[in-house]
Parts: structure tokens; sequence; C-alpha cells
């Protein structure tokens, strides 16, 4: 709707989850309902702020600041206008108050998501105001090196899972003398695993962020050259990331001659082949070189020959878009966030039987338990909650006598649990751990490459393995044969794969085997046993 000096500004998100709970159809119903009358609006169509359980989340601009209603449907418009929502007004149930109140937002700490929600995704002016593109400046007065420390006295590790420092991984791209001098810098962006949406949430809601710190990372290991590897099923996503990269290029923060700094760094998005294994770095090389997406054997690592069988930055996006706030503020305003090892913040993603799913932005160090009952509500089905599967499909099932170990990186793996991509899916009391641990074998099946054996077969047999488990629950002598035979499978699994996939597949058969025997009619003393703490 056009708009003049004296408009009110609604904003409306415009990202996938916001699209698929109806935000179009509130956008139409406003305009339609306005028509007839002399109020002038400016629609704003935003990102997420990653309350996804009050989306569409309508957000009206007032002398006091946003006033939020939450979830709003296209039948509520006529009411909410009536009561006063151009306004601020709070007379109508949904009327949730200032945004920035609501206890979900305002308790936690963001830095990467600082933007979620508060600027036009596509507006350089809007990201500009909001401190966009000041670690873009900074960078452009650094050198190659002192980017890289930057970076290395954040403690940023990567976001997609591995947790690999990506200052030492820039330093390692920084110092390779290719025979080329072609570098590369690629952007994991196949989020697949189960209940994430942060790379979405990122790509959709601020995508300038992540443009920036890609062309940062180019300007530090010397690479003129990206690509963002993004996941097909976010079509969504595709058209703001080109519409965003066409406005820095007119903008001049991206393509020739940056901000006339004479350096260059160029940026496209290609569409990922569908596959989960092409979230792996060297699969995601291979099928962005047209290749199938079949996992590389390592050494050389990507770092000194990747795309092309050049040195070749792979980084998640998160890691990525960490980049702005480090190089604008510094690394150790990142660093001063988190604990141990495990520094800045991580984005943590509610999903699964939960009442409030959404993005959760936090120091690394809150608890389990806090994120699923102060944060999520509890379960969705209202029933207890039991199991809480985190890292994704590959990560281990906790049980509640685990939910208050610290999230960070070091206690959760001394615990034989992941913290991935900060994936976290809940289950209530009615979940089936049997059929979960199957269904983390079954996953691995369907989604292998096939490349090596202890995956592509290890897997299937696994499959075959437990549903004879589960089928035998009166004969204990085969059903103890099968419970030696599967942790062999998983041993071989570990040991013998060649990437992770195949490598962390045991991860949530044995966490199901160790912490719910029940549901495998096991005693305590049999789970323990075909479960012995090599295998976590």
């Amino acid at each position: 709707m056009a708009s003049n000096t004296n408009s009110t500004k609604v904003y409306i998100p415009r990202d996938t989850t916001a699209v698929s709970l109806g935000a179009n159809e509130v956008v139409d119903a406003l305009i339609q309902q306005l028509s007839t009358n002399s109020e002038s609006i400016e629609i704003v169509r935003n990102g997420s702020r990653g309350l996804f359980w009050l989306e569409p989340l309508l957000e009206v601009e007032t002398a006091e600041g946003r006033i939020a209603y939450g979830p709003v449907s296209a039948e509520d418009i006529p009411a909410l206008l009536e009561a006063g929502m151009l306004q601020g007004q709070s007379e109508h149930p949904l009327c949730l108050g200032p945004t920035d109140e609501i206890p979900y937002l305002k308790n936690q700490q963001r830095l990467t998501f600082a933007r979620a929600g508060l600027i036009d995704p596509l507006s350089i002016d809007d990201y500009r105001a909001h401190e966009g593109f000041d670690g873009l400046k900074r960078a452009l007065g650094l050198s190659a090196q002192q980017i890289v420390d930057e970076v290395k006295a954040s403690g940023l590790r990567g976001r997609g899972g591995a947790a690999f420092p990506t200052g030492i991984k820039w330093q390692t791209v920084l110092d390779a003398a290719p025979a080329k001098p072609q570098k590369y810098i690629v952007c994991n962006a196949d989020e697949g695993d189960s209940g994430t949406f942060a790379d979405r949430l990122v790509m959709e809601a601020d995508p300038m962020m992540l443009i920036e710190g890609m062309t940062i990372a180019g300007l530090a290991v010397g690479a003129s050259q990206g690509y963002i590897y993004l996941r097909s099923e976010y079509p969504l996503a595709k058209q703001i990331l080109d519409a965003a990269i066409d406005s820095a290029v007119t903008a001049g923060y991206l393509g020739d001659d940056i901000q006339g700094s004479g350096r260059d760094f160029h940026l496209e998005v290609r569409l990922g082949a569908g596959a989960y294994i092409c979230g792996e770095e060297t699969s995601l090389l291979e099928s962005l070189e047209g290749k199938r997406g079949l996992v590389r054997a390592k050494p050389p690592l990507p770092a000194l020959e990747g795309l092309f069988g050049q040195p070749t930055v792979v980084n998640n996006v998160l890691s990525l878009a960490a980049i702005p706030f480090i190089l604008a503020r510094g690394g150790q305003a990142y660093a001063d966030y988190g604990m141990g090892r495990s520094r800045g913040t991580q984005a943590f993603q509610l999903a699964g039987n939960i009442e409030r799913g959404g993005l959760v932005e936090l120091a690394f160090g809150a608890s389990l338990r806090q994120l699923l009952q102060e944060y999520g509500g509890g379960s969705a089905s209202g029933r207890a909650l039991r199991a809480v599967q985190v890292g994704g499909p590959l990560g281990a099932y906790l049980p509640e006598s685990q939910w208050d170990l610290p999230l960070d990186y070091e206690t959760f793996s001394e615990a034989g649990a992941v913290l991935g991509h900060g994936g976290i899916v809940a289950f209530d009391d009615t979940v089936d751990m049997a059929q979960q641990a199957r269904f983390g074998m079954e996953f691995c099946v369907v989604e292998s490459c096939g490349k090596c054996t202890p995956c592509r077969i290890g897997s299937t047999r696994g499959v075959e393995v437990i549903d004879r488990i589960i089928a035998d629950a009166s004969d204990h002598k085969s059903r103890e044969a099968n419970l030696e035979l599967l942790d062999e499978l998983c041993e071989t699994m570990e040991d013998g794969s060649l990437c992770a996939m195949g490598g962390m597949t045991p991860n949530p058969v044995r966490s199901a085997l160790r912490h719910f025997p029940e549901d495998f009619a096991l005693s305590t003393t049999s789970a323990s046993t075909a479960t012995p703490s090599t295998g976590e």
C-alpha cells in the first residue's frame, strides 16, 4: 500500500513460516478493509522474529515502540481495526503489548538475530540503520591476517555441527599457496537436520548479514568468488537472497571494487541436490561442481583442495552470519558470551511436541530444561515430556536426567551427545523409543551416499537387527545375540565410515537402548551391556 509521511507502519512477516500460516492473507485482508476509508498505512514485509507459535505476528509502530498482535488470521482483521489496532490499542485479546517485552524474546541474548523481524530484509537503508555493513567497513581497513586474528579471538566455532574453530580454518586457506590464484568461499545452506530452521531464518529475515559475512570471509582469505549452496526446499529464501545480492551489488557492497576499495567479491546462489548427505562439506563440493554428491576421502582437506581443487572456506550460514558482529564489535565482544571453549551464542531451535516452537538465541551454558520449560512451555499435547533429540537425526536421545546439562560442546560430548546445529526435537511420554532407534538406522539407509560399506550396508543390517530385537520379546537368547550383533554393527559404522553420516548414526540407537531400555523389553543391565561406554 502506498505510504506518506503520516502513514502508520504495520509489519507483517514474509518468511516461509509466517506465509505458511496465512501472513499473505492477513496482508490482503488489511488492504481490503482499509481501501474504503481514509486511514493510510505502510505495510512492511519484515522477517519473523522467530516466535513461530505467534505467527502471523503483526506489529504496529507507535510513539512508544512496536505493539504486537498474534497469532493473527485474515478473519481477525475487522475486529482488530475496530479495537484500535492501528493506534496500538490493547483491548483486543490478540494484543501482546510491546513486542520487545514479550518474555520469550526479551530474555534472549540476540547477537546474530538482533535484526531479525526489525527490518525489511531487502532494504539496504534499513540494514545500514541497524549497524549493517559496519563490520565490512572495518574489515576493508584491515589486512587479511588482522581479520583472521579477530575471528580467532572471538572463539567462533563452526555452527553447522562439527564445531571446528572458524579462525583456524580461515588461517589455513589464507596460508594456502595454490597453483592458480583463485580461492573460494562456500556457504553451506543445505539445512537438512530435523527440527532446524535457523539458517532459513537468517536468509529470509536478514540476508544482508550473510552477504556481509561472506564478503568479509573473502577479504580475509583472498577469495573473490563465493557460492551459497541452498537447500532446494527453500524457494522463498532463494528469491530473497537473489534480490538481496542484486541490491548489495547496486549499492557497492558486493561485486567489483567494493566501496571503492579496489577489492572484489562476487556471490551466487546455487540450489542443492535434495540429498541430506550434501550437507557434508566434501559431498557438497562434489554437488556444487555438478557431480553426484559423494563424500570425498580426507586428506586433502577442502581448505587446501576444495572447490575445483582450489583452497576453499566451507562454513555454515550461522558461522558466516556471526562474522559481521565480530568485525564490527571486535572478537573479544563476541567471546565475552558463552562458557569454556564454547564462545558466543547458539541459535537453539525448538520443534517437535512443544507448546511454543521457535528460535531462541542464548549464550552457551543454558540448560535444556530451561529451553524446554521457560521458552518452550512444555509439550504441545499437555503430557509429560519424555525424550529430547538434540543435534538432528544423528544426535542422541536425552532422558530427563540429562536435561540440566549446560548446553556447550564439551559437556555434551562427554555425555555422548552432540549440539550439532542446535535443533531440539521434543517427544512426550507416548513416544516409542524402539521405533525411534529404528528410525535412526532407517534414516541412514535412505540418506547414505553409498560410497562406503560400513554406512551403506551397516545401516541396512542395523534396521533388520532392530526389527528382530523388537519382534523377539519372548526369546531371551535370540535377543541377546541380536543385541551383541547390533553393538558390533554400531562399532563398525563408528570406526569405519568415511564421514559423520555413518559414524554418528549409532548415536540415537545407543542412547535409546541405554536410557529407554523398557521400550525394548530390556532390563537396565541388558541395555547397559548392549551399549558400552565406548559407543558414547
